[in-house]
């Protein structure tokens, strides 16, 4: 039977952004993480929405490759809120190779992309190498409108291009054994240089994990572009993970491998700060992060930082009926 999505009438929108309480806590823990070891906390919530930055053509995307005749999928076309405006998600961004704060479009132009692989291995019948003609030729590309939910409270509305998991899955084939998929981003010491302390102290590569369940699920999602066109570098070019239903820092960007396994992988975040960053890490409103409420959050948006209303927090970030049966 075909999944038919019905919009949900929740109300309008208010333009938000991050709270100065949030923003003030996480930069004392983010700078205490020289002293303290492993005592991380999250990414730094650096704002950079001043008006009087200089777009640079790269960050607001548009000397990039744009997507001819890209169908937009019925289903996930609309959401309760407006898309956020492309300059403003471009110019705020976490990346956390790149630097701790928000302001790493710039940057995170030092990118290499070119002759770019993506490796799946693991337990599948058909290990793969792909590079970026071999994944727009083998799956067909749409573009999804999705929420997009920060551990931080902060919240936008995206327009992404890609194509789900699961046609990943059906092409390299998972063995009956295969329970997790990890996903490791991009890095090279001399040019994801971290946030500027040692990163002798940081589980480097960035890694991040799915049960193949959640991966399977409908939703789950590789992009390779956004707003119609290529994935800019602070995103996360040239393909990275869209998990609507999960926090962002669940979402590697920039992937070179991808592998499937028979137990829990060590992620990231999990492994620097586990009783705030958690495994799972679905969007939900009644399990505050130790540090502030995630009840309410605040749309990405123009105008005076910290001065407008919240919203309430959706369960699973509003996609509770695609995924909550993933969960008992």
């Amino acid at each position: 039977m075909a999944h038919i999505h019905i919009p949900k009438p929740w109300g309008t929108p208010e333009r938000e952004v991050t709270p100065e309480a949030i923003f003030l806590n996480r930069r004392r823990a983010l700078k205490g993480l020289i002293g303290a070891g492993l005592s991380i906390a999250c990414p730094s919530i650096v704002g950079c929405l001043s008006r009087s930055d200089s777009k640079s053509a790269s960050a607001a995307g548009a000397d990039l490759m744009k997507f001819e005749s890209l169908q937009r999928n019925r289903a996930f076309a609309k959401v309760d809120r407006p898309i956020t405006d492309e300059a403003l998600a471009a110019k705020y961004n976490n990346f956390y190779e790149f630097g701790g704060s928000k302001s790493i479009s710039e940057k995170a132009q030092a990118l290499p992309t070119e002759n770019w692989k993506v490796e799946v291995t693991g337990l599948v019948r058909n290990p793969r190498t792909y590079d970026l003609d071999d994944i727009r030729k083998k799956f067909p590309l749409e573009e999804r409108v999705y929420r997009f939910r920060c551990v931080e409270a902060w919240a936008m509305v995206v327009p992404w291009t890609g194509f789900p998991m699961n046609l990943l899955i059906k092409e390299v084939k998972p063995l009956s054994e295969a329970k997790f998929v990890r996903f490791a981003s991009y890095y090279n010491p001399k040019i994801t240089k971290g946030p500027g302390f040692s990163l002798s102290r940081l589980p480097w590569p960035y890694t991040e994990s799915l049960r193949i369940e959640e991966m399977a699920n409908e939703l789950a999602f590789f992009a390779v572009g956004i707003y119609g066109h290529e994935l800019p570098k602070q995103h996360g070019a040239p393909i990275r993970e869209v998990i609507p239903w999960k926090y962002g820092f669940k979402g590697a960007k920039s992937i070179v491998k991808i592998e499937f396994l028979n137990h829990q992988p060590a992620t990231f975040w999990n492994t620097l700060q586990p009783n705030e960053y958690g495994f799972e890490a679905n969007v939900n409103p009644n399990k505050p992060h130790p540090r502030w409420s995630q009840a309410t959050e605040r749309m990405i948006g123009p105008g005076p930082a910290f001065s407008w209303k919240r919203r309430p927090t959706l369960p699973y970030n509003g996609y509770a009926e695609y995924v909550a049966e993933l969960y008992g």
